[in-house]
């Protein structure tokens, strides 16, 4: 019953027998209770520094019990006493860990200005995204450009994928189209979609971006160099932008199990027109395997195969033929040249790195 006030079941029995004046000796009390004289004697010194017992002033050497009204109210007295020294000390460590973290913030590199957030550094952004991730209450967006994604991202993605779904959070992921092609990517995908999330691909992709129940955003800060940082936001402007372009981005792509390779009816792949459409406008090799999320090496095949498809058959649109002409010619073969490579044109290199 005491033990609230910090007396053990031994002390308070002792405590009970020596109120009642019940006993009094150490034997006649061992007796009485059924305890040990040790035990007896282990009660009787906390009682004396719990001040339950104090000298008796009628028989010098021995100890008598207060009263249970004086006390147990220095007990609670006392834990009142040191219940205010533990608040005293809880706001002082709340103070000081103020000032740390003011201090802390001014050191480190990610600052946060007017809703937005500069991470530097994998840690940073690892360290913001298990936050994000662990707040979610709705829903998470992503797209995932540049084809197959590093085995270090997927590793560190797939647990809190895997507590998100849990929880019932409703996933969507926009791959490139590229990543059907790569197998670790592919069975991450087929593997998030097997938990309850919805995978598309696209052959072109906007930069990365993943948006947290509409309301916080994380981009690179630099598409082309992502080892730069990103940029964690919650500007409602900024954020509402962003879902409309995954939105639209969303509408034009095909769920991961639907069929690329499908052809319209002049026999060219919705993918071989983004393709085609890239090298037209002037692109080079390397930056039309970005924007695919391909090797410079497969840009290229895939060219030489398409433009003899396209010779042989019928000789496609003459504007669009020059044009292809124009921008292959200095780097990639004709039909009926040396094949992989145009003359006097260097050996072909993969492209290194994802976006």
């Amino acid at each position: 019953m005491l033990q609230a006030l910090g007396l053990t079941d031994r002390a308070e029995a002792v405590y009970r027998a020596l109120v009642a004046e019940q006993a009094g000796g150490v034997a006649e009390l061992g007796k009485m209770l059924g305890m040990g004289e040790s035990q007896v004697r282990a009660g009787l010194d906390e009682l004396v520094d719990l001040g339950l017992l104090t000298d008796s002033r009628d028989t010098p050497g021995a100890l008598r019990a207060v009263s249970p009204e004086a006390g147990l109210e220095q007990l609670l007295l006392r834990q009142e006493q040191e219940l205010a020294h533990k608040q005293r000390e809880l706001a002082l460590s709340k103070a000081a860990a103020a000032r740390a973290v003011a201090e802390f913030s001014a050191l480190r590199p990610n600052t946060c200005t007017d809703g937005a957030e500069r991470l530097v550094g994998l840690d940073s952004i690892q360290t913001r995204l298990e936050t994000l991730a662990r707040g979610l209450t709705r829903e998470c967006l992503a797209i995932m450009p540049g084809g197959a994604q590093s085995q270090a991202s997927l590793d560190a993605s797939r647990p809190l994928d895997e507590q998100a779904l849990a929880r019932g959070i409703s996933m969507r992921v926009v791959y490139q189209d590229s990543t059907r092609n790569d197998a670790a990517t592919l069975a991450y995908a087929q593997w998030t979609t097997a938990l309850g999330g919805q995978v598309r691909t696209s052959p072109l992709l906007p930069p990365r971006m993943l948006i947290f129940d509409g309301e916080t955003a994380l981009v690179p800060i630099d598409p082309a160099q992502s080892r730069l940082g990103a940029l964690c936001t919650t500007s409602p402007g900024i954020v509402a932008s962003l879902v409309a372009l995954f939105e639209q981005t969303w509408e034009t792509a095909v769920p991961l199990g639907a069929d690329r390779r499908q052809r319209s009816e002049d026999g060219i792949s919705a993918g071989e027109q983004r393709l085609l459409k890239l090298v037209a406008a002037g692109m080079t090799d390397e930056a039309v395997g970005k924007r695919l999320g391909v090797s410079l090496r497969t840009v290229r095949r895939q060219m030489s195969a398409l433009m003899e498809r396209l010779v042989a058959a019928r000789g496609c649109d003459a504007g669009l033929t020059a044009a292809l002409r124009g921008g292959l010619c200095a780097e990639r073969p004709v039909p009926g040249g040396p094949p992989g490579r145009a003359p006097g044109s260097a050996p072909p290199r993969d492209a290194v790195g994802n976006l």
